[in-house]
């Protein structure tokens, strides 16, 4: 059986003991009522490190955007998995911005 027979999972985000905090909702935005989300393409290391990070989908403003991808860079992941090993995976993780 090849890796490629293996069985996948993709890297996970939701867990709760991984403490990933929400993004900043940027003032100027919250003043404006600027809503939406985004939707970030974020591949991530064996060891669940965000390694880069792409917008995939703008919540279409650019500040709630930069706010998503600012707070993807200190996510912790649990990694893709193969087989039972960890392996580096990609994972598509929204970021909602509300007001309410």
């Amino acid at each position: 059986m090849g890796q490629e027979d293996e069985p996948f999972e993709e890297p996970g985000f939701g867990a709760e003991y991984l403490n990933n905090p929400p993004p900043d909702y940027p003032r100027i935005s919250l003043r404006r009522g600027e809503e939406g989300t985004v939707l970030l393409r974020v591949r991530v290391s064996a060891q669940g490190q965000p390694l880069d990070w792409s917008v995939e989908e703008s919540s279409g403003h650019r500040r709630l955007d930069d706010a998503a991808e600012a707070a993807i860079e200190h996510w912790e992941f649990e990694p893709a998995r193969r087989g039972g090993r960890a392996v580096e995976g990609v994972v598509l993780v929204p970021m909602d911005f509300s007001i309410r």
